[in-house]
């Protein structure tokens, strides 16, 4: 038995590091090139921040690909068992499936350990230190954040649009200085704007040319008749970089929290509805929170889940195909990860229940799996 246990186990560990390794690969420089590659080529940022970017988007890509990496390897190792007849021989010898598949059961539960801890503190961790890097590479070359045809929101209480990027040179501009209730209280449209930084106050100095003003009264910002109009020949708009850098800070998603700060929001959130606070909006804002703690516990039971459906849908598929291996991992994956988009879809939503919504893929494909199990073991 120790010898089909060595062999079962090296099989899965292989398969397992290389389809993880590829997963991880193809999500990494997915997300790179859908949200990052602009910005790290227009930044001009140093080499290594540029790899410590890759490296903090990693951990999150594994809380992914570590679940979906096992269940290709369940279906690639034990489908080729299947159609070698591997499995028959082992059988015949007196080996039942169950005892052939005990050290999937064992490295699936180790698996979900190392989810569990990825889930809960490591990739929230590498979640906010990547959205801090790519914060450096954006302040480190200020500049490059005023693209062509492109509204900049990052500055609190300001929206900017540059119709066209020259260098230094802006073309085309508005800005609109927004209040606390995000009313438009001043827009400022120019023909042309220059910018420089100014490194000792840490902040950008907007240069406006040609310009028109618009400004509506502090009192009465909703009646129109009282906006006062003016032109410009030149002027000058001080943008801090440091209430750049706080809002990054304070503005810190629920994705980049850890479960310990994420169950002290919840905590200060049940205190907050006890105040003058808004009943619904402070129940959106828990159920959000309490859906994406459940949601990082659910997950890690993902490879588990993946094992006991994968081992009877691999055998009973009995082809050793890689390329029907992959296919049946990708509709797998797909279907548990639809309730969990559907979960993040309403999860400020209290009646829909989200936070038990993201238990139900593992409850299904246990369910389904088991099963299935069952009935292979039995017949």
């Amino acid at each position: 038995m120790k010898l089909i246990d060595r062999y079962v186990t090296s099989q899965v560990i292989l398969t397992g590091v290389f389809a993880v390794a590829v997963l991880s690969l193809v999500l990494v420089l997915g997300k790179v090139f859908k949200e990052l590659l602009d910005r790290l080529i227009a930044t001009d940022a140093p080499l290594d921040l540029i790899l410590s970017v890759f490296a903090y988007i990693l951990p999150f890509s594994l809380t992914f690909t570590i679940p979906w990496g096992f269940l290709t390897t369940v279906l690639l190792v034990f489908g080729r068992m299947s159609a070698e007849n591997e499995l028959i021989a082992l059988r015949s010898s007196g080996v039942s499936i169950g005892r052939v598949t005990a050290p999937v059961f064992v490295i699936a539960l180790i698996c979900s350990a190392i989810c569990l801890w990825i889930n809960v503190d490591v990739a929230p961790r590498a979640q906010q230190r990547m959205n801090d890097a790519v914060y450096q590479m954006a302040t480190s070359n200020p500049l490059a954040m005023f693209g062509d045809d492109k509204v900049i929101t990052e500055f609190k209480g300001k929206k900017i649009y540059v119709g066209r990027n020259e260098g230094a040179q802006l073309f085309n501009l508005l800005v609109y200085e927004m209040n606390d209730d995000n009313i438009p209280m001043r827009i400022v449209h120019a023909k042309r704007g220059e910018l420089e930084v100014d490194s000792q106050k840490n902040q950008l100095l907007l240069h406006i040319y040609d310009a028109r003003y618009e400004a509506r009264d502090e009192q009465e910002p909703e009646n129109l008749t009282k906006i006062r109009q003016a032109t410009m020949q030149k002027s000058t708009l001080p943008i801090s970089l440091d209430e750049l850098y706080e809002r990054n800070k304070k503005n810190k998603r629920s994705g980049s929290m850890t479960v310990r700060e994420l169950t002290r929001r919840l905590r200060e959130q049940k205190l907050a509805s006890s105040e003058d606070v808004d009943p619904k909006e402070a129940a959106e804002q828990r159920s959000s929170a309490l859906t994406e703690v459940n949601k990082r516990f659910s997950f890690a039971f993902a490879t588990l889940a993946f094992a006991i459906i994968g081992v009877p849908l691999a055998i009973t598929a009995h082809r050793k195909e890689t390329s029907i291996g992959f296919l049946f991992s990708l509709i797998v994956a797909f279907a548990y990860f639809f309730f969990i988009i559907i979960a993040d879809t309403v999860r400020s939503n209290p009646a829909a229940y989200p936070q038990l919504l993201v238990w139900l893929p593992n409850v299904l494909f246990i369910g389904i799996g088991s099963v299935m199990f069952r009935r292979m073991v039995t017949r």
